[in-house]
Parts: structure tokens; sequence; C-alpha cells
């Protein structure tokens, strides 16, 4: 399992950002049945490759928005230095008690899944 590792890392960004009490959702799945729910999740991660994932953002904390793919085929390095940037805006930017998921569509990082049907389509951003 390997979503602990990462959370690991995320966490300690999280606490440069000051972030560490803000509750995000986060899902992973290395199975293409998505059993995980990484589409629910406010960033959700789905297996490509050993060691590379697709990154979606934007789902709704409480999973009533899917999320939207953000970056294709991404390590886990490659994560933390997209998502440290973005942690650090949302600190910065953020609604009172707005959440993350929230907040990447407010400021246009993604566009929202309105349609389930199309959550397999590349976006347009």
């Amino acid at each position: 399992r390997y979503l602990p590792t990462l959370v690991g890392r995320l966490e300690v960004v999280l606490e440069r950002c000051g972030l560490r009490e803000r509750d995000i959702v986060v899902r992973m799945t290395g199975c293409p049945n998505s059993c995980g729910r990484p589409s629910m999740a406010e960033i959700g991660f789905i297996g490509k490759a050993p060691g590379t994932y697709n990154m979606y953002l934007g789902g709704d904390f409480l999973g009533h928005r899917l999320n939207t793919l953000y970056a294709e085929s991404v390590t886990e390095d490659q994560i933390i230095a997209q998502l440290t940037p973005l942690f650090s805006r949302y600190s910065k930017e953020r609604e009172k008690s707005e959440a993350f998921g929230d907040w990447v569509i407010r400021t246009g990082i993604v566009k929202p899944m309105t349609q389930g049907r199309h959550w397999w389509t590349i976006p347009e951003v």
C-alpha cells in the first residue's frame, strides 16, 4: 500500500503551508475498478503503471461532485512538486471554510465535472 507513504509526504507540505489542521480528502487506487473511489475525492489518484498515477482534482469534500483530470502519469516527486504550490496558494487564497476541492474549482485550476458520463474524457483546461 503506497497511499500512507504519499500522505506522509503531503502532511509535511501541508504543515509548511499552515494547513495541517485542514481536512482534504485524498483517495488512491491501483485497480481499474476504482474500488477506492478516487473520483469522489478532492485529490484522487489512479495508478497508470508502477510508480505513476493520474492525478484528479476538484471533487467535493462531501462526495457530491466528481473530480477532474489534472495531470497524467505523474510520479511521487511530481505529485509533491505539483501540489506544493497549490497548497501554498490555497492557504493564502481560500475563503473562510472553503474546502480544497471547491477552491480548485473556484480559482479555475480545473473545471467542475458536472456530468459523470464525461469523467473519462480529457478536460479542456
